[in-house]
């Protein structure tokens, strides 16, 4: 085995995301299935945040390409500039969508149509649910963000929270992604004021922008616009959908045995590599005996228990597991040494007559 996995490429570390087949209707439609929680009514939402706009205060937060949250401050007389580009055009989007049809849809029931906004747990999108946990759990750890020391090109997005002091329950927040190509920087921009350019004196410069993208109210996340929102946090909702479907046809037709509060589809979500792995796998292909049968051929450590069922201890075994099943392991006929495959073809058939020296074996 070592030899084999020796050749092993480290996967990129993916978030933890809860299963994507979890279907919870919006309270804004009627339905006939059973909600597991209470999700946001966001029309409600809408009509309640107006009638308090005034009173909100709010705080501003930049985040990295790596996803750490930077705190920032805001000067007084950019105050008039913040609701109308931050919070006014989501509340009149939804309050004219009221009127017109605007249906509300989890992202598992995706439509083509054009008057509907998508809603995602946030618990299903791990980059989300951790950046709002720092700032709203471990504040105290969040730095003060400083052009010098973190650099601007670094920053992914900016997030508003809107609170209302008193009442801690309503608090949502605002995110936009920042596009680097509207950022003016010191050293390369100029001002130009009263006819007469002059130098740009600011670290930075930046343009917010203003369309509508990402609101998240209580445990809902929704998107309005889909492909911001999915580059903004990485989220891959038809690749993870594939994978979890995947992850059930594993569970249905081979015995797997893990450790207690371990779970296949976990394992499969904190890796970025198996995610990918399991979007092109035939799954019972190769049965329980043949799979065990295999990895002892092949000298890996894929571990059966007394009744039969291989043992996954972590993702490392998965990887294992998920390679015997896919036929990922050859040994050469050549010189003997075992070799994991990253890819694969299946060849046709051969016709005509047998290569050279092999018609004798016919």
């Amino acid at each position: 085995m070592q030899e084999a996995m020796e050749q092993q490429v480290q996967p990129e570390e993916l978030p933890a995301q809860q299963s994507v087949d979890e279907v919870v209707q919006p309270a804004a439609e009627t339905t006939n299935q059973a909600a597991e929680r209470t999700t946001t009514d966001i029309f409600h939402w809408a009509n309640t945040i107006d009638a308090v706009k005034n009173e909100l205060e709010v705080e501003f937060f930049l985040f990295s390409k790596k996803y750490t949250p930077y705190s920032t401050r805001l000067q007084p007389e950019l105050e008039a500039q913040v609701k109308p580009l931050f919070l006014l055009d989501y509340l009149a989007f939804v309050t004219r969508g009221a009127g017109v049809g605007l249906t509300v849809h989890d992202y598992d029931h995706i439509t083509d149509s054009g008057d509907s906004l998508l809603r995602v747990n946030l618990e299903q999108v791990g980059r989300a649910e951790t950046l709002l946990y720092l700032i709203e759990k471990e504040r105290h750890d969040i730095m003060e963000f400083s052009e010098e020391e973190h650099e601007f090109k670094r920053m992914k997005g900016i997030i508003a929270r809107f609170y209302l002091p008193d009442q801690p329950e309503k608090t949502f927040y605002v995110i936009k992604q920042l596009q680097q190509n509207q950022v003016l920087h010191g050293a390369t921009a100029w001002e130009f004021k009263d006819g007469t350019f002059g130098q740009f004196t600011a670290d930075v410069g930046l343009k917010i922008p203003a369309d509508n993208q990402v609101l998240v109210v209580g445990q809902d996340i929704f998107a309005f616009n889909q492909k911001k929102f999915e580059s903004l946090f990485q989220y891959e909702y038809k690749r993870l959908a594939i994978a979890s479907e995947k992850t059930k046809a594993i569970e249905s037709t081979y015995r797997l045995t893990f450790p207690e509060g371990i779970r296949l589809e976990e394992l499969v979500r904190e890796k970025k590599k198996l995610v990918t792995k399991l979007q092109t796998m035939e799954i019972g292909a190769i049965s329980q005996a043949e799979a065990i049968d295999y990895a002892d051929e092949m000298q890996l450590d894929l571990m059966v228990d007394d009744d039969g069922a291989i043992i996954i201890m972590d993702s490392g075994d998965l990887d294992i597991f998920l390679n015997v099943i896919n036929e990922d392991y050859v040994t050469s006929q050549i010189t003997g040494r075992r070799f994991e495959i990253k890819s694969k073809r299946l060849l046709d058939e051969p016709e005509g007559e047998a290569p050279r020296g092999l018609a004798g074996d016919r």
